[in-house]
């Protein structure tokens, strides 16, 4: 029997990702940003998605910048059509999708006796079925390619009740995430596509920052940070490795899992 541990690329080179073709959904600011330009470190080509076209370019511009080949794509995540004409555009600038990253997501407090149906269903569209259709196009391509990996954002939310603000439609949202991650995984699984999820805690973007900045935010952040056994919030440069490790050969033999980033938030 071959020895696999001798046989094998030296370690840091199979987190290289030199060769693939990767989107990311919501790649136009925060953890979507993060993603991207880790993604693109590592030797990516990247399609930056954003459903505006400005945050789009001005991402892939930066990417471009470092030397990575960038695509601004535009597209709602909710719209079976504009998510196939994502992939379709991949296709037709490097003629494969290696690595899709579903990250295109949003949130919101209500109390459940009150929150209005719109604003669950909206909840639903973008967070859940959104998701769905990513992987679903993203799949059609990784299945006739015999590979491909789908990363899916989901939230530490997924796992807990996150308290104290209300928010049963977002946690009901990402752990339908969680579990459709796991299904996808356990049916494409046989046919090359791997599929994992992460889950962040609380973490410092752009729109965290302008919130915490606010009274609500001011009263909200010493009961998040309480919670977490760190005592910090994350920053988005700590959730770059998993994507880059979920989206390499390193992470060949994992499928269904998620990975959660937290600063501990969960173990209590």
């Amino acid at each position: 029997m071959a020895d696999k541990l001798l046989e094998a690329k030296p370690i840091l080179e199979r987190f290289r990702l030199d060769g693939r073709v990767a989107l990311v959904t919501g790649g136009g600011q925060g953890i979507g940003r993060a993603f991207a330009h880790a993604l693109g470190e590592a030797g990516a080509a990247v399609a930056v998605v954003d459903m505006a076209a400005a945050s789009a370019e001005a991402v892939a511009a930066e990417l471009e910048r470092k030397g990575i080949e960038a695509l601004p794509v535009v597209a709602d995540v909710t719209r079976a059509e504009q998510v196939q004409r994502m992939v379709d555009t991949v296709m037709k600038r490097w003629g494969r999708l290696t690595i899709g990253v579903n990250n295109a997501g949003i949130a919101g407090w209500f109390d459940s006796e009150t929150m209005p149906e719109a604003e669950w269903d909206k909840m639903m569209a973008v967070n859940l079925k959104g998701v769905f259709l990513c992987a679903q196009a993203e799949a059609r391509v990784m299945l006739s390619a015999g590979y491909g990996k789908i990363i899916n954002t989901a939230s530490m939310s997924a796992h807990i009740a996150n308290t104290p603000q209300n928010q049963a439609a977002y946690n009901t949202s990402k752990a339908g995430v969680l579990h459709m991650t796991r299904s996808l995984a356990a049916e494409w699984a046989p046919r090359g596509v791997r599929v994992n999820s992460i889950s962040p805690g609380y973490t410092r973007t752009q729109l965290v920052n302008e919130f915490i900045e606010k009274p609500i935010g001011k009263e909200k952040l010493p009961h998040w940070l309480a919670r977490t056994p760190m005592n910090c919030l994350g920053e988005v440069t700590d959730l770059q490795g998993a994507v880059v490790y979920l989206a390499s050969e390193v992470s060949d033999f994992m499928t269904g899992h998620d990975m959660i980033i937290d600063g501990g938030y969960c173990v209590w």
